[in-house]
């Protein structure tokens, strides 16, 4: 629509005055640059054959000439009018250079430094928000609510839009929505209830993205619809309640009080794996034949420690976001690890039938997920270890160990790092688990959906061998699996849950060795593989101190309970030998040579 106050561009005039109104209503920035470009043109009393010829009044530039251009294309279109050509030269001599000197050399003109179009990194806060903001259309009359906002970006980045990355921090994806405002790209109106829309900028953004992602709007909104439908599985399994949680479990995220559920005194699978015989030195392994699972009877679920939450005022934020992903885990309190993968028997009653118990097999997958705080806690409180320990008592082929690299106070880190990438190291080097790390808790969901998805298909192919419970007891379950684990490297065997959450909840019960084991490894330079031999050649603390008491107090005497250790264990090879100063260090403490 042409202006209709007196001026030498009429036309040009009346679409920049629509550009003001625009702007105005918008509550945008740019506004300022659109008022001086229309003061400029409306006061200017040159005729212009092209826009480009523009770009010598104040206001206008490259940009809003190309506008007036295809503004201008467009109604000449429609009109059937000819389009004018784009002059060589854009500048109109006499005009804004009446004091140049035509006999005086041309300065050279400094070459302006192209700005690069703003493009958000994909996947990012900036990215997910303006792809949201495509589903609604460029003609939409109003725009978009935060909460809907969220929910079409959601699918596009990710961070999460309504948690932050880091419990310690408040920045989430959202942030991000700043940083479009200030660039021009979003407009936002309306109070209390604010909307979102692109503006025309904004939406040349978009339409780069959309390129290079080769959607169009349409494809791209079917797309978000698609990712925002729940997936849908054909007759799931019902999961099982969730049995009571145990009190000897230290929560890998925070200390806190679960005050909803209840804490009974013992685990409820504690009876259904029996301790065996403690008296006998060597264990007679049984002779079974194991229940076979054919492949379609089971499928694999991810179950997922009821006790691992973001925050106090956000205990869902995994479980939520794991089910958004496809992976629906069942939330149970796990008598060992924070998580772990089970087959579950499309019929209930199989197991029972067959000489096991419950519905689930567990297998050869666990997780331990540690925040970078927690990590620290437990190595300076003895937990690192002992958890280490229960995990390779376990029986577990493939232990993960997650350790989220949270941000914290750098003061506090160094004082800690080298502890922190030496318990690193002896956990991959010495315990042979695999170490996975993140920067937050998002990553850790994504990765707990990919093992998942790639475990269902590593094992729902195939029959899996499962170990009777009635043959099993504690004393005999770790023999049992390494001879069966030499036999038949290339088969597995498994066992029902409960009997694995009865022999971990057995775990927390020292016996006189587990008790013997650790006073021995209470004396530096001690490891599990020296102490456990040992045991082999002294089997109790009473057996051990009186071997040293055998010898008497004469010079001669104490020099041989010195060397008394080295003399049994100096030549062993590997990290099993003891040499002299530490047998010399153990004599000290134990009979205070």
């Amino acid at each position: 629509m042409a202006s209709e106050e007196p001026c030498a561009n009429p036309l040009l005039l009346g679409w920049v005055k629509e550009w003001v109104d625009l702007a105005r209503e918008r509550n945008s920035k740019g506004i300022i640059t659109y008022k001086h470009a229309y003061s400029a043109l409306k006061a200017c009393p040159v005729t212009f054959n092209h826009p480009s010829q523009l770009q010598q009044l104040k206001g206008f530039g490259p940009k809003l000439c190309d506008r007036l251009t295809e503004r201008l294309q467009k109604h000449c279109q429609e009109n059937g009018l000819p389009m004018p050509k784009r002059p060589r030269q854009w500048r109109i001599p006499g005009l804004n250079n009446e004091n140049e000197d035509d006999d005086a050399d041309p300065r050279p003109a400094k070459k302006p430094r192209k700005q690069k179009p703003y493009v958000p990194t994909l996947r990012s806060g900036a990215y997910a928000l303006i792809l949201g903001l495509t589903t609604i259309g460029e003609e939409a009359p109003v725009g978009m609510t935060k909460a809907q906002l969220i929910d079409a970006a959601q699918p596009h980045c990710d961070a999460s839009f309504t948690a932050p990355s880091d419990p310690t921090r408040f920045y989430t994806a959202w942030n991000s929505m700043k940083t479009l405002l200030e660039k021009d790209l979003v407009y936002e109106r309306g109070r209390p209830l604010r909307r979102y829309a692109l503006t025309d900028e904004g939406w040349e953004v978009a339409r780069r993205i959309q390129k290079t992602a080769d959607l169009t709007p349409a494809q791209l909104a079917a797309q978000q619809r698609r990712e925002l439908q729940p997936p849908v599985t054909e007759n799931p399994p019902p999961l099982p309640p969730p049995p009571p949680i145990p009190p000897t479990r230290s929560p890998s995220v925070e200390v806190m009080e679960i005050t909803e559920i209840e804490q009974p005194q013992s685990s409820a699978y504690a009876d259904v794996v029996a301790n065996g015989d403690s008296t006998s030195a060597s264990v007679a392994l049984p002779t079974f034949r194991p229940i076979r699972l054919a492949p379609g009877t089971f499928t694999v679920h991810l179950v997922l420690d009821v006790r691992e939450i973001r925050s106090k005022t956000d205990r869902d934020y995994m479980q939520e976001e794991l089910t958004k992903k496809g992976v629906k885990p069942i939330m149970r309190a796990l008598e060992l690890g924070d998580a772990l993968w089970v087959a579950k028997c499309h019929d209930p009653n199989f197991l029972s039938r067959t000489g096991s118990e419950g519905d689930e097999v567990v297998l050869d997958w666990i997780v331990e997920r540690k925040r970078l705080d927690d990590l620290i806690g437990s190595i300076r409180d003895g937990r690192f270890h002992e958890q280490k320990f229960r995990l390779k008592r376990s029986g577990v082929k493939n232990v993960v160990y997650i350790v989220e690299e949270m941000a914290m106070d750098s003061m506090s880190f160094q004082k800690y790092e080298e502890a922190v990438q030496s318990a690193i190291a002896s956990t991959q080097v010495v315990n042979g688990y695999f170490l996975k790390k993140t920067q937050k808790m998002d990553d850790t969901i994504r990765y707990l959906t990919r093992m998942t998805m790639l475990l269902k298909k590593q094992y729902e192919s195939k029959s899996l061998l499962v170990i009777p419970t009635e043959v099993l007891t504690s004393r005999n379950f770790l023999p049992l699996l390494e001879h069966l684990r030499e036999k038949e490297p290339t088969v597995g065997h498994y066992i029902s849950y409960p009997a694995f959450a009865s022999m971990a909840s057995k775990s927390d019960m020292m016996t006189l060795r587990d008790v013997y084991l650790k006073m021995l490894m209470c004396t530096k330079q001690v490891t599990g593989e020296k102490a456990l031999e040992i045991q082999k050649r002294w089997k109790t603390p009473y057996e051990f101190v009186k071997a040293y008491e055998k010898y008497g107090n004469s010079e001669e005497g104490k020099k041989r309970k010195k060397d008394m250790i080295f003399a049994h264990m100096g030549n062993l090879v590997g990290r099993k030998k003891v040499a002299r100063t530490l047998s010399h260090k153990i004599a000290e403490i134990w009979n205070d040579v």
